[in-house]
């Protein structure tokens, strides 16, 4: 028998319309924050970070393709990598349906990893992925918006990620279960996995002059992922122990 509270239709009605007062507060809010974030300084961007994409060389400025506004995803693919990180790869499902909105609408979306291009396509034809993704491994773009670190920072600690610096030297043994599970997953060594962190970034073009809006990372990205979105809204919720998202081909039954 459930546990859970058990009520009359007019009990959760009572509770819903309470609940729809949060809800709606919460929006606000948000809308609030939204706000925020467009009235942040603009710094511009010096370097004109060279990309590898499926139509040649492209500098940071090319990624724009005609656009005033640019979204990055820092998609965690190392060179080392076999695969695409498995919760980035869930987020990155999403992409497709709302990357050709956001072209038709003075945005331009593009996934950037330091994985070399012809890696970063055969996983994308293997997901069945259409979103533009670029090669950042000859740039210090990873680096430079605190998405990447290198070996000498993974061993010293002390790292800069989500705006906290901090953290120590990492280890086998020091890393997080999900961590491991998840570059095991990835096909990558747990330590290289680790010097590869998710994120966004956002920029604008004006006047040939490109500058940096925004950044966010690791909860921050939270309303980017949509499965949880979904199971925000579920009877259970998350309901999760651990990393219990795979690959979207890697699940033993799919959707019937």
């Amino acid at each position: 028998m459930t546990t859970h509270r058990i009520g009359t239709r007019e009990q959760w009605l009572a509770a819903r319309l309470e609940l729809l007062d949060a809800e709606k507060a919460l929006t606000r809010q948000s809308d609030v924050l939204a706000q925020k974030r467009q009235e942040l300084p603009w710094v511009r961007v010096e370097k004109d970070y060279p990309f590898d994409t499926d139509e040649g060389k492209a500098s940071l400025s090319n990624l724009f393709r005609g656009r005033s506004q640019l979204l990055v995803y820092h998609f965690m693919f190392g060179p080392d990598f076999k695969a695409g990180c498995p919760s980035c790869s869930s987020i990155a499902d999403g992409f497709d349906g709302i990357a050709v909105h956001l072209a038709n609408h003075d945005v331009m979306f593009w996934a950037a990893s330091r994985a070399p291009l012809p890696k970063l396509e055969a996983f994308k034809q293997r997901m069945g992925w259409t979103f533009p993704w670029a090669s950042s491994q000859d740039s210090g773009f990873n680096f430079d918006f605190n998405v990447s670190i290198t070996e000498e920072q993974q061993r010293k600690g002390g790292v800069e990620y989500n705006y906290r610096r901090g953290g120590h030297a990492m280890t086998r043994t020091t890393l997080p279960p999900t961590a491991v599970e998840n570059a095991t997953k990835s096909g990558a060594e747990p330590a290289a996995y680790m010097r590869e962190r998710p994120g966004l970034s956002a920029f604008v073009l004006e006047d040939g002059v490109v500058y940096h809006t925004y950044s966010t990372y690791a909860r921050g990205l939270d309303g980017l992922w949509g499965m949880y979105q979904w199971l925000d809204r579920a009877p259970k919720g998350r309901n999760e122990n651990g990393a219990w998202w795979r690959h979207h081909d890697s699940y033993e039954q799919a959707v019937a």
